[in-house]
């Protein structure tokens, strides 16, 4: 009878798991890792050993830890778990942005490291791949922003406003650094921070129009004041 047999029987088949769902074990470990230390303390064989494969396996599917780490980082900001809030009636725009912030500022605390270390890799200037996965990431935050206060037909139709939550997208980025890296402010006064000045922008809105070349259509202006 020989070894690993038991009863005589054929001895158990290896269950090889399908490229994709080893893709997925390797991204995790490496999402999980990174998001707990700084970039350049993660090696690929840590990853390697935590999400138990080869190393040769890990590079098979990933390449360079610089691969793996725009996967991790793509893969976060291109699933972020940010539903929107109902509308429900009798709550106003100023608790839809304020549940909105809520669970994104969670999800940065979650993937502090992560995401502290993509800031860095950009600011330090010349990641062209890490730069484009961000700016799509901004993209999904302005149509969740403009989503939750009601304006997503009119940032369609008016590239000005588009423009402007784009610029305060900016604004959560650098007031987010400035809680999770160096400390300056607090989850609380970031929130309080990002909720004001959004709130103000959707008030805003209307001036923006007016200032604007094009004038607004009836449409348009339809969807501020259901906004406001």
């Amino acid at each position: 009878m020989s070894e690993g047999a038991p009863n005589g029987g054929a001895p158990p088949r290896r269950v090889r798991k399908e490229p994709d769902v080893r893709r997925d074990q390797i991204l995790a470990c490496a999402r999980r890792l990174f998001s707990r230390r700084p970039y350049a303390e993660v090696s690929n064989t840590e990853i390697a050993a935590a999400a138990g494969v080869s190393r040769g396996l890990l590079n098979h599917y990933f390449g360079t830890k610089r691969d793996l780490y725009l996967a991790a980082v793509s893969q976060m900001m291109s699933v972020p778990p940010i539903p929107i809030p109902s509308f429900v009636e009798g709550v106003g725009v100023r608790e839809r942005v304020g549940q909105s912030l809520d669970a994104w500022l969670e999800l940065l605390e979650r993937n502090r490291e992560t995401w502290v270390a993509a800031l860095d890799m950009t600011a330090s200037g010349g990641d062209e791949d890490l730069e484009r996965i961000l700016e799509e990431g901004r993209d999904r935050a302005v149509d969740h922003m403009t989503e939750v206060v009601g304006l997503t037909p009119l940032s369609r139709e008016r590239p000005e406003i588009r423009a402007a939550f784009h610029g305060y997208a900016a604004l959560a980025v650098a007031t987010s650094r400035e809680w999770l890296k160096s400390g300056r402010l607090t989850r609380a006064q970031v929130h309080l921070l990002l909720q004001e000045v959004l709130l103000n922008l959707v008030e805003q809105v209307p001036r923006l129009l007016e200032d604007a070349a094009v004038p607004a259509s009836p449409g348009a202006a339809a969807a501020v004041t259901s906004a406001e």
